[in-house]
């Protein structure tokens, strides 16, 4: 079954967006309160307000606003990809919340690029690809702190 099935009009996919950044604001605001270790928890905090701002744009979009995207092609590192899933737990160390916040938003930018190729209103695939776009943003940030500071020690 198709994902837009469920959408009728732009507005869904918007509304849908909605609904996925507030839960991935409430996953990291969730689990930078759970964490006891300050550097992680700053992570979480920090991409629960990234996801809040994503949030905020998805409803100026509702209110007419466009999204442009950048030409500038995100690096991807790959490093997600080669990474076992876990689930989050309290006390996770570093390399594991890294993991977690990794997955999720590789997860995240494979949605919205899917829902942008299957939609045939050419300013929500931008809006959509935009979105996929930050969210490729996220997850560089994340695998390059991986890559600095968790590889190389093993």
């Amino acid at each position: 079954m198709s994902l837009l099935k469920e959408f009728k009009t732009p507005n869904d996919v918007i509304d849908f967006a909605v609904v996925k950044e507030q839960e991935a604001h409430d996953f990291y605001h969730y689990w930078a309160q759970k964490i006891d270790t300050k550097w992680i928890k700053n992570i979480f905090s920090e991409f629960a307000q990234e996801e809040m701002k994503h949030k905020e744009l998805l409803l100026k979009v509702k209110k007419g606003e466009t999204l442009s995207s950048s030409m500038e092609k995100v690096m991807d590192l790959k490093i997600a990809d080669y990474l076992v899933d876990i689930s989050p737990t309290p006390d996770m160390d570093y390399q594991h919340a890294l993991i977690v916040a990794m997955k999720r938003e590789k997860s995240s930018y494979k949605l919205y690029t899917d829902l942008a190729q299957k939609t045939d209103d050419p300013e929500i695939a931008t809006t959509l690809n935009a979105l996929a776009q930050e969210e490729a943003k996220h997850k560089l940030r994340l695998e390059t702190l991986y890559d600095e500071e968790v590889l190389v020690w093993e």
